[in-house]
């Protein structure tokens, strides 16, 4: 028997089949590892050669910040130099409300370290509301440096707070050029879209502020100048390594004013603590000299944020100092209305000079009475006369002769009833009645009847003491129409390039030069032998000049006006235009004192003192307060 024996239990091993198996195994995990080693390959290629540049822009950024530059904003200045708006730099203590948990918490511990009042308070709350989270807002401005030092102490606590360096506006006039240089805000949602929109968004990135009223808003583009780029170089930590280029910010524009800052005060000294309005235009040019608007605001409140305390005080005052009285309040123009009504009769045949009515004191008209201002009427009067002692009945028969359609196609070519083009925003059309009008705005027929009050410059007569004070000058440079411009030139700020204003001629009127001087001989004598005798008593020039009276609220038939029963806000206001000197005008001017009754008493002796501050540079009385001196006739306007 043989030795070989074969034990059942055991099993052969299939070298070539593991073998086999083996190296089927390596090769696909060679095949998989070279197709893993393949793919990285082709994304270190994709991402090092074909996205070679995008990726490398991305490294840059984040070694790079770019930070704006804020360019100074040009400085506003009267004909003579006076600074009405320009530029202070100071440290503001800053929140960015998005760092943080607990504001209030935060500013509370905050107030240990600088002082944060109440009012701070208020306006940054405000500024919350306005603002979108991530801004950065101050919460206290122009830190002294003993503030600065002890915040620079206690950084560490304050995550989300910063010390900053800041251009601040100010107004170094305070309230008398609020409503003409207007003032700056913090830009709000609405302001950042348009500037989208207008593709100006990229000059304004890093800027907080912009024109919000007045010539700040209106010559925006102007002042803003052009913001500067500055590339940082910062660590991994965000700080600033080193800068690496810079682009220099071009300063705003500065703009020079037609206003005279002296001339501005003055009117403003004499008017008191009464409200109203004085416009005073250039009549050869259309330069505004002075533009008032009582009362006023302090416009310095805006630039840091008003607090909702001043907001609300400025808001809900009956008084109502956020109103542009000069450029958006629109009144009746009473009396000031004859000399248009007078050259309308003389231009359309309805009237001759030497023509004379007998004024009974009221004239009947559809069973309405229509009433003089004196009592048994000023006898036979022509139209020289009509003028002087401002005869009501008189316009009553001329406007009834006229027809509303005459009226306002005439009165329209002095700018009543729409814009003059000035240059602020903001400006009211006022409202010129027609039987178009009428229809337009109530769906109603004209009446005949109501053509009467139209001709003594009541009725719907509505307009700005601007539009007087402009028909007032046109009037003056004998019916040559100009554009009222407030800014005489714009400063390059860098060249000292001077871009003008120019003095537009609109047009001029179609009116016989002898019309224009029988008007002009009879407002001559309103302020020598008339309603305005009084106020121009002893003057040392020739001014020419007309009273007005404008009813507040209407009075019931056979009702007499008594001032002293009615209630102060009912009364009436007092106007006066005028211009001097009258041989060669150099100012026209319209004024306006609202609830002050006659214009003879209460708004002539206003336009004195400015005429005779600006031509003969006589410092005016101060007023007395709460005065009611009689200075005219209170039969008549």
């Amino acid at each position: 028997m043989s030795d070989l024996t074969i034990n059942p239990g055991v099993e052969l091993r299939n070298s070539r089949l593991e073998l086999y198996h083996f190296r089927l195994r390596l090769a696909l995990a060679s095949g998989f590892v070279l197709c893993m080693f393949l793919l990285l390959f082709a994304r270190f290629f994709y991402l090092q050669v074909i996205q070679h540049e995008h990726y490398e822009t991305l490294a840059e950024a984040n070694r790079i910040s770019i930070v704006p530059i804020v360019p100074n904003r040009g400085i506003i200045v009267d004909r003579n130099g006076v600074l009405l708006a320009h530029n202070y730099s100071a440290y503001t203590l800053e929140i960015t409300p998005s760092k943080i948990e607990d504001i209030e918490v935060l500013i509370d511990e905050l107030s240990s370290v600088v002082e944060i009042t109440p009012k701070d308070r208020r306006r940054f709350k405000k500024l919350t509301e306005e603002s979108k989270s991530f801004d950065s807002l101050p919460i206290r401005t122009r830190l002294s440096d003993e503030e600065i030092a002890r915040f620079a102490a206690n950084r560490y606590r304050f995550s989300g707070v910063e010390i900053n360096a800041r251009l601040f506006r100010q107004y170094p006039q305070g309230g008398l050029f609020s409503h003409v240089v207007g003032h700056i805000g913090r830009i709000n949602q609405r302001e950042l879209d348009q500037l989208e929109t207008d593709g100006l968004d990229a000059n304004y990135r890093g800027t907080d502020y912009i024109g919000k009223t007045g010539l700040e808003q209106s010559y925006e583009t102007q002042l803003h100048g052009t913001t500067g780029v500055e590339a940082v170089e910062v660590d991994s930590g965000g700080r600033a390594v080193r800068t690496l280029s810079r682009s220099a910010p071009v300063s705003g524009n500065n703009l020079v004013l037609k206003l005279d800052a002296r001339l501005q005060e003055v009117a403003n000294r004499v008017f008191g603590d009464k409200r109203g309005a004085l416009v005073a235009i250039d009549p050869a040019t259309g330069g505004v000299l002075a533009f008032v608007s009582k009362p006023g605001f302090d416009p310095n409140l805006f630039v840091e944020g008003i607090d909702p305390q001043n907001w609300k005080e400025l808001n809900e005052s009956p008084d109502r100092p956020m109103v542009n009285r000069a450029l958006a309040g629109t009144y009746p123009p009473g009396s000031t209305f004859k000399p248009f009504m007078a050259l309308a009769g003389l231009t359309y045949g309805k009237r001759r000079p030497e023509q004379t009515i007998s004024d009974p004191g009221f004239f009947n008209f559809g069973g309405h009475t229509f009433r003089d201002d004196k009592v048994g009427g000023h006898g036979l009067v022509d139209l020289y006369r009509s003028l002087v002692v401002s005869c009501d009945t008189y316009y009553y028969l001329l406007a009834n002769d006229l027809g509303i359609d005459n009226i306002s196609r005439f009165i329209r070519g002095f700018g009543f009833g729409s814009r003059t083009g000035i240059d602020i925003n903001g400006e009211s059309a006022g409202i010129l009645p027609s039987q178009e009008w009428k229809m337009r705005r109530f769906k109603q027929k004209w009446y005949a009847g109501e053509t009467i009050s139209v001709g003594i410059g009541q009725g719907y007569n509505a307009y700005t003491p601007l539009q007087l004070a402009h028909a007032t000058a046109t009037l003056a440079s004998d019916g040559v129409v100009y554009r009222p411009h407030i800014v005489d030139y714009i400063e390059n700020i860098t060249t000292r390039a001077r871009t003008a204003i120019v003095s537009q001629s609109v047009r001029t009127l179609e009116i016989k030069p002898d019309y224009l001087q029988l008007v002009k001989q009879a407002l001559v004598g309103v302020n020598r032998e008339g309603t305005g005798a009084r106020a121009f008593a002893g003057a040392q020039y020739i001014s020419a000049g007309k009273t007005g009276t404008a009813q507040v609220i209407a009075l019931k038939q056979g009702e007499k006006y008594t001032e002293s029963r009615i209630a102060e806000r009912h009364r009436d206001h007092a106007l006066f235009i005028a211009y001097a000197p009258a041989e060669q005008p150099k100012i026209a001017l319209a004024v306006i004192v609202e609830n002050a009754g006659f214009g003879a008493r209460a708004a002539a002796p206003i336009a004195r003192q400015v005429l005779d501050y600006y031509v003969l540079g006589k410092e005016p009385a101060v007023p007395k307060s709460g005065s009611d001196e009689d200075h005219g006739d209170d039969t008549a306007d």
